[in-house]
């Protein structure tokens, strides 16, 4: 026979609720402080990449734009595609990352340390501030880089008020996002599935 107490009603019902799967979600994110302790590489000219990524795909609010970047940093492979519903789970943005990257550009998995670096602009609504979405795409680009062999890069938000690197004091007022209504600009020279437009640079 044992004995124990059983837990009050008033206990029990004052306990707040964690939704399954919450606690997966929640180590699926990335807060400001983690991002800088990861020693993401600084650009060296954030406006002429965003300019540069703004001019070939024209994103929207519903528009994401991952780009890889050579070792002098230019563009040499990029896909824009529809983020879909907003969503607070890294896993999901790194399937959707990674599914773009491997379109894209040839993995690096078999150098000894990757030479190409992966940035992601995600364009949405509000302020260019942290929020939890963002916190879930960078946990997501950090993990498809480290899944295709790329040096994870910088993340970038775009918004009506402009750009803005997080983790970073670096922004600009130009180039910002367009309107919802008008559709990006496929600047592919052939079109990829389920994306709106895609881009190797010679």
């Amino acid at each position: 026979m044992t004995f124990g107490l059983a837990p009050s009603a008033t206990a029990s019902t004052s306990r707040p609720l964690i939704p399954a799967g919450a606690s997966d979600r929640l180590a699926r994110m990335l807060v400001p402080a983690q991002w800088a302790a990861a020693g993401i590489p600084l650009l060296r000219d954030p406006r002429e990449v965003v300019s540069a990524l703004h001019a070939l795909h024209r994103p929207t609010v519903s528009t994401a734009v991952v780009a890889v970047l050579d070792r002098d940093e230019r563009v040499c492979a990029s896909a824009s595609f529809a983020r879909g519903t907003t969503s607070a789970d890294g896993w999901v943005h790194r399937n959707a990352l990674l599914a773009q990257l491997r379109r894209v550009v040839p993995h690096d998995l078999r150098r000894r340390s990757p030479t190409r670096t992966a940035v992601l602009l995600h364009c949405r609504d509000g302020e260019g501030r942290w929020t939890e979405e963002d916190g879930a795409w960078m946990w997501g680009l950090r993990d498809a880089c480290t899944l295709h062999g790329l040096r994870c890069g910088a993340y970038i938000t775009l918004t009506e008020s402009g750009w803005q690197v997080l983790g970073e004091d670096r922004s600009g007022r130009r180039p910002r996002v367009g309107p919802a209504s008008s559709a990006p600009v496929d600047q592919g020279s052939w079109e990829l599935p389920a994306a709106r437009g895609a881009v190797r640079a010679g």
